[in-house]
């Protein structure tokens, strides 16, 4: 998981909730990453050339007010080449788009994200362009034990909750819950069609409160030629409805009835770091799609799983331990920990996806045994 050092002298501006991966796949791509987050943590202060913490709160959201002067102050005299924005900004279009009257924006303006982030609006897009589409209410259904809950624009899987006996309330919304697998899928849009860079397989990391919390993924070495195709043709037709750009990231169901998609997430996601390449960085590729250059794409001959790893009990201090090359995130020494809270990122590698969601389980585990013996 080391990235190279800068090489061409040029400065990315990144925004998100957690910056470190967009760091590190800047820094992969020769870029000098400027980084404001809500963490600022060892990692990715190591990786970036400056750091600055987000104004806003984890739990609160991003403040919209002190944004665009937070980030003119951590571009200071550099002229970034573009601003790449993640996690957080998926419930703020308006955002998003007062980012972009001040930078460079590399990625979705506004307009796509409303019209994606929308589930009305994705549900009718759906509808009119034949793909499945989970059944869609703003209202409380008469069978809720059949639903999920969610919030409008959101992202991840800590905002879904089973509907059960759940009224409708502001900004939630209500999805027929399908049983099956999880599949994602990783692709550029260049306003008009999509490329697919991968497929995954997602598992979630259930705590109490969050049933749906995301607890990993693994890149598919493998997938189905006539599938890939059907959901390539999938995304291109959203692409050219919604003009998406850059990395984006669309969640599956595959029921017996076949694939179903969830939604779409308008940003560079989560399974960033399982999919990126030093041959064909996928930064390069974010950057050359929203300019409509041409681009590459990495190709991949084995499988790659990251997992959360949280914590399972309280930790009073979590102690100071070698963290090994196939881990990021680290949680600093010193920190207090309560159950669930997250530990680090932990990664492997493997000839299959089964053997390698093995492996990084595997790897959790020796990770817990050190520094559980530590505390």
């Amino acid at each position: 998981m080391h990235a190279r050092s800068p090489n061409n002298g040029a400065t990315l501006l990144i925004a998100a909730i957690s910056g470190r991966a967009l760091a590190a796949a800047a820094r992969r791509a020769g870029y000098r990453p400027l980084v404001a987050d809500f963490f600022c943590d060892t990692d990715t202060v190591a990786l970036s050339g400056r750091t600055t913490m987000l104004p806003g709160a984890l739990h609160e959201g991003i403040d919209d007010a002190r944004l665009v002067e937070t980030l003119q102050m951590l571009a200071g005299d550099d002229a970034p080449v573009a601003v790449v924005l993640g996690s957080g900004f998926e419930r703020k279009p308006d955002l998003v788009d007062a980012v972009a009257r001040k930078f460079p924006l590399a990625g979705n303006r506004g307009a796509a994200i409303r019209r994606v982030k929308d589930p009305e609006r994705l549900a009718a897009d759906c509808a009119e362009l034949g793909i499945p589409h989970p059944e869609f209410s703003r209202s409380r259904p008469s069978d809720p034990e059949s639903w999920l809950v969610k919030t409008a624009g959101a992202g991840g899987g800590a905002h879904v909750r089973p509907a059960n006996g759940e009224d409708a309330a502001e900004g939630r919304y209500f999805q027929r819950f399908l049983r099956g697998q999880s599949i994602s899928a990783l692709f550029v849009g260049d306003g008009r069609t999509a490329r697919i860079v991968g497929f995954s397989r997602q598992w979630t990391s259930p705590a109490p409160g969050l049933p749906y919390r995301y607890g990993g993924a693994v890149r598919l070495r493998r997938f189905d030629r006539r599938d890939m195709a059907m959901i390539g043709g999938w995304l291109s037709a959203l692409t050219a409805r919604a003009t998406l750009t850059g990395l984006c990231g669309a969640d599956f169901i595959k029921t017996a009835d076949g694939y179903h998609l969830i939604e779409i997430n308008p940003r560079p996601g989560a399974t960033l770091d399982i999919f990126d390449s030093f041959d064909a960085p996928l930064i390069e590729a974010h950057l050359r799609a929203s300019r409509g250059e041409p681009y590459r794409l990495p190709n991949f001959t084995d499988s790659m799983a990251q997992l959360i790893a949280y914590a399972t009990t309280p930790v009073a201090a979590f102690p100071a331990i070698e963290w090994p090359d196939w881990t990021a995130d680290h949680q600093s020494a010193g920190t207090r920990l309560s159950p669930g809270d997250p530990v680090c990122t932990v990664f492997a590698t493997g000839p299959s996806a089964a053997a390698t969601r093995k492996a990084v389980r595997a790897n959790v585990r020796a990770l817990e045994t050190e520094w559980e013996a530590r505390t």
